[in-house]
């Protein structure tokens, strides 16, 4: 998922790290320092149009490996949420770090989440601004609830209950999605589908050249 705000230059004190608050957190996650980044996939490659497969082998070098280096590719897109398979990994995963409606910042994992939105009758919408790392360039406004909870696990398979309101909820509901085989635009008119994937190639190249230029800034 893109993000709207300017992602904190200095320490951040208040922020929650896998739901839970922290005194102090780097702007830069510690698992970003240790990725390495990853191609993202664009609208139209088919993994990103089939649901994601259950991550079964926990605690294991390869899915720490794989988080790390979704943090840092997330860093380097100036993204605010990142699924497995926008890295061409078919695992029901992503990694966050976005702000909430007041301010707080949310970073942190999550395999096999299950969406929790409240009912019908209590939810409440948001028309809001939504872009994302695999269609670069591009935004149209989506509506969602503004608040949501996922359930899943840690990288340990220890169980995680994740709440977010306002941008963060919609981060939630948007990488959930993305797990499902869905992208926002799915979520869009035929026309401003067609006005997004214009955008896209119209501005693709720019994006490009900056994630390019932010991750020999980081190599340097």
């Amino acid at each position: 998922m893109s993000v709207r705000h300017e992602r904190p230059r200095s320490v951040d004190r208040r922020v929650r790290v896998q739901g839970r608050p922290v005194d102090s957190y780097p702007a830069l996650p510690p698992e970003a320092e240790r990725g390495a980044v990853r191609r993202i996939t664009e609208v139209g490659e088919e993994i990103l149009s089939r649901p994601c497969q259950e991550v079964t082998a926990f605690g294991s070098p390869a899915l720490s490996s794989l988080i790390d280096d979704m943090f840092l590719t997330m860093h380097v897109a100036d993204g605010a949420g990142l699924a497995a398979n926008q890295v061409d990994v078919g695992l029901r995963l992503f990694v966050y770090d976005c702000p909430d409606e007041y301010g707080i910042r949310h970073t942190g994992h999550i395999a096999n989440p299950v969406l929790d939105l409240p009912a019908p009758g209590d939810r409440r919408l948001v028309d809001d601004f939504e872009g994302c790392l695999s269609v670069p360039g591009a935004g149209k406004s989506v509506p969602r609830t503004d608040h949501a909870v996922v359930r899943g696990f840690d990288k340990e398979g220890a169980p995680l209950v994740i709440e977010g309101t306002g941008y963060f909820a919609r981060c939630l509901q948007h990488e959930t999605d993305h797990l499902l085989g869905h992208t926002y635009l799915d979520r869009l008119s035929k026309r401003d589908r067609k006005d997004a994937l214009r955008q896209m190639t119209d501005r693709r190249e720019e994006v490009f050249a900056r994630r390019a230029a932010k991750a020999a800034g980081l190599e340097r």
